[in-house]
């Protein structure tokens, strides 16, 4: 991470307002395909990473049973909780987390049966997204969908989605590794754009079918 996680929160935070209408084109089509591919049933529980204002959370709460929406940034989560509250949404939980300790455990949580996580994990480097997989992993979902800035060809640091001073992304090629070193098997991967792209991630052995996005 070429910034702390105190920074990029701040940084975040002051952000927070005017987040949702300065996202690209590709964001947008990015988070489409992170809430089709997530796909949960009426009993299934989310868990939203890098949550942000929302945007995932908040679309997967009306088919989910409870969603947990975890983010660094304060600023961003007071965005989402009065997003949830005008649209009067109330199964999703928005409360400090991190990626490699993302608060979901406690004798009252759900068990987790999907992760999500769109347009965050790239401001870890390569091997802490590893280890934020194995996280992911480790909460027992059966399927994990990573949509965010990932390198399908060469870096091309003058492209609009990230910024080198803060960002750090992976390429495809070391996230599908990440997950299939942790007892995963990658299903699918959706390019959007040279470095945008969407990547859904089943558990070996849990027998559920993955719903391709339309």
């Amino acid at each position: 991470m070429k910034r702390s996680v105190e920074d990029h929160a701040a940084r975040f935070s002051e952000k927070a307002a005017e987040y949702d209408d300065s996202k690209s084109d590709e964001y947008h089509a990015c988070a489409d395909l992170v809430v089709d591919y997530a796909d949960p049933g009426p009993d299934d529980v989310v868990a939203d990473l890098g949550a942000g204002t929302g945007a995932i959370a908040l679309a997967l709460a009306p088919d989910a049973k409870y969603v947990l929406a975890r983010d660094i940034s304060e600023g961003m989560m007071e965005e989402a909780r009065r997003k949830a509250s005008e649209a009067r949404i109330t199964n999703v939980e928005f409360a400090y987390g991190e990626f490699r300790d993302p608060n979901l455990n406690g004798s009252d949580r759900p068990s987790v049966d999907v992760v999500t996580s769109n347009f965050a994990l790239h401001h870890l480097a390569d091997d802490e997204k590893r280890e934020a997989i194995r996280v992911m992993a480790d909460t027992g979902a059966r399927r994990i969908v990573l949509g965010d800035v990932m390198f399908f060809e060469e870096p091309d640091p003058d492209e609009p989605f990230y910024s080198p001073e803060v960002d750090d992304p992976a390429t495809v090629g070391t996230l599908v590794e990440a997950f299939t070193s942790v007892g995963f098997a990658v299903v699918a991967v959706e390019r959007i754009h040279d470095q945008v792209g969407v990547i859904v991630a089943e558990r070996i052995g849990s027998g559920d079918e993955v719903s391709g996005a339309e």
